[in-house]
Order: C-alpha cells, then structure tokens, then sequence
C-alpha cells in the first residue's frame, strides 16, 4: 500500500538512536508485516481531547508510549518552569488499573524529577477524583493521571490538572501544546532524580475521605444509613480504593460487593466495556441486588469518575437511571439542602453542559440560583469555580454519569456522588419513600424530560473523515423543520453563532469554540451533534419534555415522548 511521505519522515525519525531499539524493532516488523497499522500510529499526533489525551498503547506518534508521554511531560515542565519562576515546583500523579499505567506514571515521575520538579506519586492506582484533591490538598503547581477512563483495554490516556485541581482548559492548553510541539524527543530527560520523587498513599486517602464524608452527608440519621442495603461493583477498576471506606466511614454498614469484579484487572474479564453508562455493564451489580433485597446499585469505570445507578420502582423492579436522572435528584436534593439550611441568598450556582438536561435550568430559576452551562467535560465547571469567585457553588453533573458535589474535588467524582446518592436513598426509605417517588415529584414540579443518546462509532482515518464530513453536511444545510416542528434556532459552536431561522437574526456565543451543532425545536425539544473528543465515535444527544400535572400522567406522557424520539431519529435517518 502506498503509504504518505509525511508519515514515512516521521517513521524514519522513531528509526533513529533517539528511540530505544525495542521500539525501532517494532517500527521495522510493522513495516513489513502491518503497513496500515503502521500508517494508523504516525499519521498523525495524539491530541488533547474533552478529557485530556487518550489512545491506543504501543509505537508511534499517534499511540501512547513511554516517548508520547515524555514529551508532553518535558513540554509541560518547561511550561511550569515559566509560569512560575524561582518556585520551587511540586506535581502529584496518580494512575487506574489500565495495562502499563503504573509502569507510564513512572515514567512521567522521572521526567518530571529529572527537570528538577519534585513529585508527590501514589504509591498504587488510585480514583481521578482524589488527584484532583490532591493537587489543592498538598499545593502543587500541577497534577496528572494516566487513565483512559471506561475505553476499551487496549487504550490509556493522560490528564492535566493545574493548581486548582481542575483539568486544563483554553487558552492554557493550547499554549502548552505549543511548546509540546515545538520539541524534539531527544530533548526528553529520562534520567529520573529519585530524591525528588515522594510516594503517598494513606495520609491522602485520610484526608480525601474526610473531605468527601463532609461535603456529601446531610444530616442522615444513623439508623437510617445502616438500614440502607447497597449493592456495589468497581467493574475491576480503582473505586474499590475508596468507595468501601468512605461509606463505611459515613455509616454505611450494608454494602454488598460484587466478588467477581472486586479484583483491579486492566482486561475488564468479566464486561464488554467498563462504561456504566453502558447498562450491560451493571448486570452482576444488579443479580447480586435482587439476590439480596439491595434498596440502590452503584458501578463506577476505572478511574472512578463515573458512576451508574440503579434503583427500585414501584413494582419493585431494579431499573437504571441515566446520566440526566442522577443529575437531577442529585442537584435538586443539594438545592434543598442548602435552603434548609438557610444557605441560598441568589449568589450561588449550580453546573451543567450544552448537551445535558434543560431540566438543570429549571431547577436553578426554581431556587433562585443560576445555572452555568459550559462545553462537554467537567474542566468547564471547575473553570467556572475559579472564574466566578464571588459565587458558591453548590454542585453540577453532566449526562455522561458525572457528579461533582461542592468544590472540593474539581472534576467529576464517583466517589463523593455515591456518598451523595446513599444520603437520598436512605433519608427517602426512612419517611417510607424512595429515590423512584423522589423522581417522578421532580418531574410533576418542574416538568417531564425525556433524554436519548445515539453514538455512532467511526474508526480510523476514514471513520474520522466521515465523522468531519457528517458535520459539514448538517452546517452547511440545516434542516428547517424535525418531525412536523419547525427548527427555530440553530447554535453552532465551532462558528459561536446561534441563528434564530424565524427572524434571521444571529446572535453571538460566548461559550469557547468546540465542533458542536444544537438545534432547538418550536416544541422545546432539543437536538444536538457532537464528534467525542476522546474516542473515534460522533454522538447525537435527544430532549424532549411536557408539562404534567400529577405522578398519574407519567406513563402516558412518556410513551407519547418516546415516541416523539423515535421520530426524529428516523426523520434524521439515524437508525
């Protein structure tokens, strides 16, 4: 196969005595026995998507390896060396369970060690959300984890956190990038210095479960807390690190874990993806719930960022909630909680994302909080916490299974959610209610959302040109009417317009650029495109809602939006 001249002089380069000859051995054996997997690993660079940098492990410039990531740790240090002159400067790095997480995190270390910058590295894998903590908590310039969070095996990734515990965000990014790419590998300094790099473990665990049972408990009785059964899985990833015992230190004595996915395994065995939005993957959490009457499940992906949940209905059934859904109880429990308490005085807010439940705006106006909304990714929220200092923030999810409760972690976090969840559930069962019933009032009080997700995958360059291309078609011509509604405003934000189509007026959007289409529809339905910044897949996001005026109507009225869904999709011709 004919393979570019532009990728063949990056091939030549990694030929060079720069690259260890392990790595040249490979190069040389893909080149004849695999020119397309060849082609796939240098034609391009590893880029910083909606959670930092992922892809596939092994050689070349468009995988995960240890010269990919030494080069974007020699970059970074000597950006941290400019942002902070004559400082000593100090970096934490933690790791999941993933195949060469531990092995790359040390690596990292020595790059980092041998540029001088003294580095605070766990001593095993720990959760996302607890680098986040411990960045602020022992006062690093930077932080960073190697996770590909709930991809596929054969993936890990590399996340940036700056000092206020949020991941990186414009303009920094791209400036860090920049001095990442003006650098060559052989500027890489391998050579660690041991002296500089320190191992925690307890002390952090210590004070990360004491922050989280502190933010995430609100005056739960303790029978109530004992009286709730939980059934638990960490789909073989690092959540069971803390997860077990931040509940048990806020009194949750039942917690049932599921044995056969308890064990850290890099493989996943025992799932098709480590995704809890993927309902698949809770079907042992769910067996071991109605083996043993368990009231609420909870699964979180590797990294423990994400969490899934499951919940009894009415009938008694376990069902699952989506990402919108957990949001919702979530927020509106913690807006509850802080006007009980006298807390809410209109200079507060709670967080969301362009592609999540509009239902998050109509909590916000109903407790006269505002609501922020920012692009995919909780590095927007956490931005806001640091660009709004004047406001408090109360919490904010995204529908991707994404919880941050209070500011003291600022990414999303499996672990203070969970926490966050058992407070509802027990505090329901106890005034003989339940999360289910605490649900469907939201919805008689603020109105029925429905939401629906579709990710189409696209792999490799071809997928990713028709990825591109689906975009440009539905830029370039949008449609002027969706299942009998007329479209009546379209937001593009790769152009920061949103365009009235009824009076023609364009308006200008604030929001920073990102390649995501959103149309709004004359019965307040809402559709939105969005390539994955992480993984080679283009995802179409569906909401539609109705006024209801009691529990009673719910069923009807969701049949009716169902099927509302299913025709748009078939009109979109995405089924």
């Amino acid at each position: 196969m004919h393979i570019e001249q532009s990728i063949l002089d990056k091939v030549n380069e990694w030929l060079t005595p720069v690259f260890d000859q392990e790595t040249q051995e490979k190069i040389k054996d893909m080149m004849t026995s695999s020119p397309k997997d060849l082609e796939e690993s240098f034609y391009k660079n590893l880029e910083f998507g909606t959670g930092g940098m992922r892809g596939i492990m092994g050689v070349g410039t468009n995988r995960i390896n240890k010269y990919t990531l030494g080069k974007n740790t020699q970059g970074l240090s000597d950006y941290l060396k400019k942002s902070f002159p004559n400082e000593q400067l100090k970096v934490a790095i933690a790791y999941d369970c993933r195949h060469n997480s531990d092995t790359l995190g040390k690596i990292v270390a020595d790059v980092f060690s041998a540029n001088g910058i003294t580095v605070y590295l766990f001593s095993d894998m720990r959760p996302t959300p607890e680098l986040s903590f411990a960045v602020k908590h022992l006062n690093c310039h930077a932080g960073i984890v190697l996770t590909a969070s709930h991809n596929p095996p054969e993936y890990n990734g590399y996340k940036v956190y700056w000092q206020d515990g949020g991941q990186l965000v414009p303009p920094q990014d791209g400036e860090i990038i920049e001095v990442i790419e003006n650098l060559n590998y052989s500027e890489i300094k391998f050579e660690a210095n041991e002296s500089l790099i320190h191992y925690i473990d307890e002390a952090v665990d210590e004070a990360f479960a004491e922050s989280t049972v502190k933010n995430a408990s609100f005056n739960t009785s303790a029978s109530a807390r004992e009286n709730l059964r939980i059934a638990y899985t960490s789909l073989h990833g690092t959540s069971i690190k803390m997860v077990p015992k931040v509940l048990e230190k806020a009194g949750y004595t039942d917690v049932n874990i599921v044995p056969e996915q308890a064990e850290p395994n890099g493989n996943f065995p025992t799932v098709l993806s480590p995704n809890p939005e993927e309902p698949e993957a809770l079907t042992m959490a769910l067996a071991l719930a109605d083996k043993i009457n368990a009231d609420i499940v909870f699964g979180t992906d590797p990294d423990s960022d994400r969490l899934g949940v499951a919940i009894r209905n009415n009938e008694g059934k376990m069902i699952l909630l989506n990402g919108n859904q957990t949001m919702v109880v979530m927020t509106h429990f913690l807006l509850e909680e802080w006007r009980k308490a006298g807390k809410i005085t209109g200079k507060e807010f709670i967080g969301s994302t362009i592609v999540s439940t509009p239902m998050m705006l109509e909590l916000a106006s109903g407790y006269n909080v505002e609501c922020k909304v920012g692009l995919t990714g909780f590095k927007w929220i956490a931005k806001f916490i640091k660009d709004f200092p004047e406001l408090k923030f109360i919490g904010g999810g995204e529908e991707s299974f994404g919880f941050m409760v209070g500011d003291a972690v600022r990414d999303k976090d499996a672990v203070g959610a969970i926490l966050l969840m058992c407070e509802i559930a027990a505090q329901a069962k106890e005034n003989g209610s339940s999360v289910y019933d605490y649900l469907q009032q939201m919805y008689v009080d603020f109105g029925f959302y429905k939401e629906y997700l579709i990710s189409l995958t696209k792999k490799g360059i071809e997928g990713a040109n028709e990825i591109k291309q689906m975009m440009i078609d539905m830029r370039d011509n949008p449609v002027s009417e969706i299942n009998g509604q007329r479209v009546i405003m379209v937001e593009d934000y790769q152009n920061s317009t949103a365009k009235n189509l009824l009076s023609g007026e364009i308006e200008n959007l604030t929001i920073p650029k990102s390649d995501v289409l959103i149309y709004y529809l004359e019965d307040g339905s809402k559709i939105c495109a969005r390539p994955s910044g992480t993984e080679p897949k283009i995802k179409f996001y569906f909401s539609v809602n109705c006024a209801i005026d009691s529990i009673n109507d719910i069923p009807e009225a969701e049949k009716q939006l169902d099927q509302k869904i299913k025709n748009i999709i078939a009109e979109m011709q995405l089924n």
